[in-house]
């Protein structure tokens, strides 16, 4: 028999759970869908959140020829045939192009998404695409320029216990069994906002108790989910628990911690690019100018594991992840750019000083723009004392210099410059 999750997925707007930005009343995709006409485009979020059953609702409620691709498993050969069968549909099809769903589109390599581009571009087929990570950094540019990109949100928690109870009164298996939600703080906590998720718990929890009367409660979920740790999650056990334990390891300065959290997640089947682009931002927010070769490193951490892949991009994530935990730790960039995220939002837009303005016109000239500036490389040191920060802030502080020896030697080196101010 099929999955829980398959079992229940959705075949019209109407039993569809979530994302009402886009599919509500007055939604676009609503409207999209009762004009008719729909135009390509990428569904962008987390795991778990609708996006095939979203495409498919689509295709079915317009009556489409419905095309569906893995990236995971096509190569060119198998886009281009799909894209000849689309043709030759559409000449017989009176509803309008054929869709062509491509799950995990960003998995496609570049010359798997630049041959898509002919046949979105000149209609044979209405491109849905279905992806986990930034189409920005995924999705070549000509193909994204062809595409409106609509983002899912994870599942609140009252979609996700909507979801429950239409499992356990609906389901053709689950609907003859005594199920009671009594608890549901870890049903939803280990959910994560994921649909999926939650529907393989439940299922898990009846199949272990295959006779009687089912009490859901926040013990028996965890009992049975550390009985079974990999069988409610295809990308590794409790992602969201897993990513962070790593993320906070690095932080902490444990290496040898950090890489069995690393082990956790590549024997969990995780993406390993979503491991180096955890590990770009980690070098950035917590080790930053501590050690700035931590973010070229991270860097060319995530382009080697791009054009590698596993199994071998595990030796790379673990070097990079050990050099990371080993690192000295300063988060002082990242609080100084919330810092003056916070100015902007608090003070609004202060004038730029004169002297800072740039004048390329005569008029601009003779309104002083640009007037009095030095030009810091005609001084020594190539440093000059001027004001730099509009009037209203020009005596705030934004960034602070913490304790590591790297920021102790640039804070020592700007305070001779600016005689204190650092």
């Amino acid at each position: 028999m099929q999955p829980l999750a398959e079992r229940l997925r959705p075949q019209t707007l109407a039993d569809y759970v979530g994302q009402k930005h886009l599919v509500g009343e007055g939604s676009i995709l609503r409207r999209m869908l009762e004009s008719g006409h729909i135009a390509s485009f990428i569904l962008w979020g987390p795991p778990g959140v609708g996006k095939t059953t979203l495409a498919r609702i689509i295709a079915n409620t317009l009556q489409r020829p419905f095309y569906t691709l893995s990236a995971v498993s096509s190569g060119v050969k198998d886009v281009r045939e799909v894209i000849e069968k689309a043709k030759q549909s559409r000449m017989f099809a009176a509803g309008g192009n054929p869709v062509l769903f491509i799950d995990e589109i960003h998995r496609f390599s570049k010359s798997q998404q630049d041959s898509l581009l002919g046949a979105v571009e000149n209609g044979t087929v209405t491109l849905i695409g279905a992806t986990t990570e930034n189409p920005s950094f995924e999705v070549i540019t000509p193909l994204l320029s062809r595409c409106q990109v609509y983002v899912l949100k994870s599942l609140d928690n009252d979609d996700l216990l909507d979801l429950a109870q239409r499992a356990i009164s609906s389901d053709i298996e689950l609907k003859n069994r005594e199920i009671h939600l009594d608890e549901t703080e870890s049903l939803l906590r280990f959910s994560g906002g994921d649909a999926r998720k939650l529907l393989n718990i439940i299922e898990l929890v009846v199949s272990a108790q295959p006779e009687g009367i089912i009490h859901f409660t926040n013990e028996t979920v965890t009992e049975r989910l550390q009985q079974n740790p990999m069988a409610y999650d295809k990308d590794g056990e409790m992602h969201y628990d897993i990513i962070s334990a790593f993320i906070k390891s690095v932080r902490g300065s444990d290496p040898d911690a950090a890489v069995y959290w690393l082990a956790r997640m590549v024997a969990g089947g995780e993406d390993p690019k979503f491991i180096a682009r955890r590990l770009m931002i980690l070098a950035a927010e917590d080790i930053g100018l501590a050690n700035p070769n931590a973010l070229l490193l991270a860097n060319a951490c995530f382009d080697a594991v791009h054009k590698i892949g596993f199994p071998e991009s595990r030796i790379i994530l673990s070097q990079t992840t050990i050099y990371l935990a080993a690192s000295p730790k300063s988060n002082s960039a990242y609080l100084a750019i919330d810092e003056a995220l916070a100015m902007v939002e608090e003070t609004g837009n202060l004038p730029v000083p004169l002297h800072l303005r740039n004048s390329p016109t005569k008029l601009m000239k003779d309104l002083n723009y640009g007037k009095d500036y030095k030009y810091a490389h005609d001084f020594t040191n190539n440093f000059v004392e001027q004001q730099f920060l509009p009037d209203k802030i020009a005596k705030r502080r934004i960034w602070k210099v913490q304790e590591n020896q790297a920021e102790k030697k640039l804070g020592e080196w700007l305070r001779m410059l600016w005689k204190g101010r650092f």
